[in-house]
């Protein structure tokens, strides 16, 4: 008996987590424009942001729920990404999913998504387990969403950042002697101070003579200005031939000493000048304090 009792109470806790999450997707959310192309239109539901989790007076774990519409491209897109092959594109009309966001580490993470025709019939759906935060830089679909998110908690202008004319921040710039141009640039919008450790994301692009982008390295790194020092945290390569390659495990992941007259120390040199420059920029979100 008390068996039977016990298995009928997780059964109702588990249908009522199930309705939860359906109403949560699919009561009358206000859902707010956020940007379109030819394949997705995105959207995001303010007024279901919500702080699950705060370390003094600062939000570490934020919940939201997103909203993503396709065209028959955008769709075909998406199904192939996930490999899903027995929905006809002409069905996907749009998808919803919750994500929890993260804002010290820049990372958003799928809790749950479901694709949807456009009676509202659902397609397809997943509860991801486990969770896998992935860190939000230019490179990321996500990139938007997480932005919009954390802007209703902090509004401290991640989106203004993220579409800044200056958003980019010149490095370096070197001519090889084969001509043409190979430069540097830090991604301002990812750009945190971690103890004495300024965290970015950096673009080095190779162009030949004649203006063709024939490489580039897209990096995690972390830059410690007070020792000289700095690491690869992350870094991913592309050429034309191989198209894009994550190479992180080819690295050693450890500090190096920076050198005198390196582009190393252009670089340090130039984060030095913006973190003077943008210290209210660079601390948001920071936990150092508390």
């Amino acid at each position: 008996m008390i068996r039977r009792f016990i298995a009928s109470l997780v059964f109702m806790c588990s249908l009522m987590m199930m309705f939860a999450v359906g109403y949560a997707a699919n009561d009358s959310a206000e859902w707010y424009w956020i940007s379109s192309d030819d394949k997705y239109s995105k959207f995001y539901a303010p007024g279901k942001v919500q702080v699950l989790r705060s370390f003094g007076n600062i939000a570490v774990q934020i919940s939201a729920w997103t909203k993503t519409t396709y065209s028959p491209a955008g769709a075909q897109e998406t199904l192939n990404n996930y490999g899903i092959k027995d929905i006809n594109p002409g069905q996907l009309a749009y998808s919803l999913a919750e994500v929890e966001v993260n804002p010290q580490n820049r990372t958003l993470a799928y809790l749950n998504e479901s694709f949807y025709d456009k009676d509202d019939n659902k397609l397809w759906e997943k509860v991801y387990s486990p969770v896998r935060p992935k860190e939000m830089n230019s490179q990321e679909f996500d990139e938007d969403f997480y932005c919009y998110i954390v802007d209703s908690i902090f509004s401290q202008g991640e989106n203004e950042r993220r579409k800044a004319d200056d958003r980019w921040l010149q490095l370096w710039q070197d001519a090889p002697n084969g001509g043409g141009v190979v430069y540097s640039m830090a991604d301002t919008s990812t750009m945190r101070l971690k103890g004495q450790n300024i965290i970015f994301w950096e673009w080095q692009e190779k162009k030949s003579s004649a203006s063709e982008v024939e490489s580039i390295i897209f990096q995690k790194k972390a830059v410690n200005i007070p020792m000289y020092t700095e690491k690869v945290i992350r870094v991913m390569t592309w050429n034309a031939t191989t198209g894009w390659k994550d190479i992180t495990n080819t690295t050693d992941g450890m500090y190096h000493v920076i050198e005198a007259g390196t582009n190393s120390e252009k670089a340090l040199k130039a984060l030095k000048v913006y973190e003077g420059g943008h210290e209210s920029w660079v601390k948001r979100y920071s936990l150092d304090n508390e």
